[in-house]
């Protein structure tokens, strides 16, 4: 398990703006590559819509050893429901806490030198106040669960992560591929796990050849599969094979082949400007307004 490497987490979002002002401004990250595309994804990458939408990868550094952010915009929709599902990323940065300072975006401290900032749509970013690391700063991604046993059993016994720490007391466990990789933090919710219509996608790499063993692993133990293996074209670039599973309390999962992904996720110098243009090519705001409309709430 030792090769299979944690990828990214995929946001739906509402208000691209506002959204990226947040990624770039507030908490320092980089533009790594943007993509437009006129239909929905055949692993439904943008959620259950089949119009036009764009991915915004946005991170403190490369894929290949940075946990980063996917941001997905669906072009006539502008906010979704959040549940109980995403509880939050943790990631270590005196800079991005200075930064919501000067921009007097709103911060909570929750406990000493850890602050919460709420993004665009509402998902939660905790910031330790501390020097930014120079590896990579995101520490972990904090998913709910209705059964914290279950949720392990299925992460640690299906999905080969290491248990880095387990709390009975608090309800909570630590997981991971690596050391030096964003961990998983589950929590229990007290209660069943609602993803409402803004629900993400955790995204991990492993050897493409081990994809059709997680697929006749799933089929074994009787697990659900959201999409079955299936390769995945980005016009242009290479081929991707990716396959896509439901935790116990329906958390997506992607795989994807880790040799081609490599290609695939390579940072494009001229990201910044392609989200640039399209945010100012963008006129469906500007439509509604006009004929007095709302963009659809999902």
């Amino acid at each position: 398990m030792a090769a299979r490497r944690a990828l990214h987490f995929v946001f739906k979002v509402g208000d691209r703006a506002r959204t990226a002002r947040f990624y770039r401004e507030l908490l320092g990250m980089s533009v790594l590559r943007h993509e437009e595309f006129e239909e929905g994804c055949k692993a439904s990458c943008n959620g259950p819509y089949d119009g036009k939408w764009s991915k915004t990868m946005v991170g403190y550094g490369p894929e290949d050893n940075h946990f980063v952010a996917e941001l997905t915009y669906n072009y006539g929709i502008g906010e979704y429901r959040l549940g109980n599902d995403f509880l939050g990323i943790t990631l270590v940065s005196s800079q991005a806490v200075s930064n919501a300072r000067k921009m007097g975006w709103p911060l909570r401290e929750v406990s000493t030198g850890v602050f919460e900032a709420e993004a665009p749509g509402g998902y939660k970013f905790y910031l330790e106040d501390k020097e930014q690391l120079k590896q990579d700063p995101v520490l972990r991604v904090t998913l709910g669960v209705s059964n914290l046993e279950k949720s392990v059993n299925y992460w640690s016994g299906l999905l080969g992560m290491k248990i880095y720490e387990k709390d009975e007391e608090k309800q909570r466990a630590l997981l991971g591929y690596a050391d030096n990789q964003c961990k998983l933090e589950l929590r229990a919710v007290g209660g069943a796990v609602d993803h409402g219509t803004a629900f993400g996608r955790i995204a991990f790499s492993c050897a493409k050849a081990e994809l059709p063993n997680i697929e006749a692993l799933m089929k074994k133990e009787k697990q659900k599969i959201l999409t079955p293996l299936v390769s995945l074209d980005t016009p242009g670039k290479a081929t991707v094979q990716v396959i896509i599973l439901a935790d116990p309390d329906g958390h997506e999962i992607c795989f994807v082949g880790d040799e081609v992904f490599r290609e695939l996720s390579k940072v494009d110098p001229n990201g910044d400007k392609l989200l640039n243009d399209a945010m100012a090519a963008d006129n469906s705001d500007k439509w509604f307004a006009e004929h007095k409309m709302k963009k659809v709430s999902a």
